[in-house]
């Protein structure tokens, strides 16, 4: 399956007003080399193993195939993951025919909140919400698997 998506900084926390449902999401890599990641993910009590391709057309699309797995293989699964666990609480928020997730990062990376929405393809329309900010699509800073090794407590301007 290729996931195209658009990801974009969020201005405020309005968002959480608007959202119809949040979760708490812990996530590790089992490998995050640049091209191809496997990511373990426990999302409330559901879990899944992701395997994500390279990025194209300027990070907005990649190949993606997901699978949910028991939660205990999750568990043990995490023990396995390269250094660094992205802790975040998601919250989804309805605007015109799409849904954008809000990830308000914590830990090393509090302080972070970044919207995604996906596509059905490159062209499609999106009715932007008041507090979505600058698009970082294809920005690699961004991306779970880099902020797991460059924290953005760590950023500096």
């Amino acid at each position: 399956m290729t996931e195209i998506e658009r990801k974009f900084l969020v201005l405020d926390d309005s968002y959480k007003s608007l959202s119809y449902a949040h979760s708490h999401i812990m996530q590790g890599y089992i490998c995050s080399e640049r091209g191809r990641t496997v990511r373990v993910r426990i999302r409330d009590a559901r879990a899944y193993i992701t395997i994500k391709g390279p990025s194209t057309d300027n990070g907005l699309t990649r190949y993606e195939f997901e699978q949910e797995i028991p939660l205990v293989d999750a568990e043990q699964l995490m023990q396995l993951c390269e250094p660094g666990i992205i802790d975040k609480t998601r919250w989804l928020v309805k605007s015109g025919d799409h849904t954008f997730e809000v990830d308000e990062f914590h830990g090393e990376n509090d302080g972070l909140i970044v919207a995604e929405v996906e596509l059905r393809d490159a062209t499609d329309v999106v009715e932007i919400p008041h507090f979505i900010g600058k698009e970082v699509t294809g920005d690699r800073r961004y991306y779970n698997s880099q902020l797991r090794q460059h924290p953005f407590k760590l950023w500096y301007d």
